[in-house]
């Protein structure tokens, strides 16, 4: 039990960053620009305060995922397809559809987990100290606040305003042990992809969202999941 909740947790905890990516750009507000000087930046390359300004956006949001969980004790890849919500600032849901039903929420300092014809289970996040560190930052990163996030992960970014890449590198051992790296990748406003690398596992644990997970419909092997990921499975035009 105590090692389920650390990992669910995790998840739950990057669907924050995950539900801002189903609101379209147009719907929050922009910073003035030219159309001119838009299309210069986007081929220069991209500062990591420019993506948390895209993805700092309010509740309520949500935005549909899918993932390909691997295992040596699976014949073949379980896909996992289902639904991040954000209906309030301090809560977290992620409901999966197929290839069952499952609805995990985050509130209060609690994770609660239900599934059909079986009763709730509640754990209290509290159980797991290195959780916090976790919360504080995925607020920042929600709020567009770097220096939150500065707090507890070392903030790299790569490649241009159409194609970029967010890395964010734990700081403190206690959530070092447990998360080695996050990696997001993204178009423009649009965040598309998380990659999430533990210690103890030597692949990443891929979650695609919004336009990749909506062009993963026949997607079910690895690498064409790492491709439609990093960004080369598709050809949608970055805004």
């Amino acid at each position: 039990m105590m090692r389920l909740l650390p990992t669910l947790s995790t998840r739950m905890l990057l669907a924050g960053a995950l539900l801002a990516i189903a609101t379209p750009s147009h719907a929050r507000p922009q910073h003035a620009a030219p159309e001119q000087a838009r299309a210069d930046g986007a081929a220069a390359a991209v500062e990591a305060d420019w993506i948390l300004d895209k993805l700092a956006r309010p509740a309520p949001m949500r935005t549909a995922f899918v993932e390909l969980r691997e295992s040596r004790l699976l014949k073949n890849p379980l896909r996992l397809s289902g639904e991040y919500r954000r209906p309030a600032d301090d809560v977290l849901v992620r409901e999966v559809r197929a290839p069952y039903a499952e609805t995990t929420t985050i509130r209060a300092g609690e994770a609660t987990i239900e599934r059909a014809g079986k009763s709730p289970r509640t754990f209290s996040l509290s159980r797991a100290p290195e959780l916090a560190g976790l919360q504080a930052s995925f607020g920042a990163l929600l709020s567009g606040d770097r220096d939150g996030l500065a707090e507890h992960y070392r903030i790299d970014s790569d490649g241009s305003r159409q194609h970029w890449t967010l890395t964010l590198v734990p700081k403190h051992a206690e959530l070092a042990a447990q998360l080695r790296d996050i990696v997001l990748y993204g178009r423009g406003a649009e965040l598309r992809c998380i990659e999430t690398r533990t210690p103890a596992a030597a692949e990443p644990q891929r979650t695609l969202l919004a336009g990749a997970a909506r062009a993963a419909a026949e997607v079910d092997d690895a690498v064409g999941f790492a491709a439609l990921c990093h960004g080369d499975g598709d050809g949608a035009t970055a805004r």
